[in-house]
């Protein structure tokens, strides 16, 4: 399990900290609370993203190498979301025994 959370940990440090197209504040933001629509779609409902979505977000003024680095921030904070609620439940029900 040990190893499971180095790797987790240094993929976040890579992707929210290490070089790349979106700055640093757009990928901590999409990670954190993605606003923008394509970032919180992404997050809340991935399957429905269409070509519209990216255009759109093209059309907002970021390039595709900054849309795939945010995309990529959205959805593993919201995996990293879900992966605090079940390890939350499953502490919760380790207390209840």
């Amino acid at each position: 399990m040990a190893d499971i959370e180095r790797h987790r940990r240094a993929v976040l440090e890579r992707v929210l900290e290490g070089d790349g197209y979106a700055s640093r504040e757009q990928r901590h933001a999409a990670f954190d609370a993605p606003a923008a629509p394509l970032f919180d779609k992404v997050a809340q409902h991935a399957y429905r993203v269409t070509d519209d979505d990216i255009a759109a977000a093209k059309a907002s003024g970021l390039s595709e190498d900054q849309i795939f680095e945010l995309v990529v921030c959205a959805a593993l904070g919201q995996a990293q979301r879900q992966l605090d609620a079940a390890l939350a439940a499953l502490a919760e029900a380790e207390k209840a025994k």
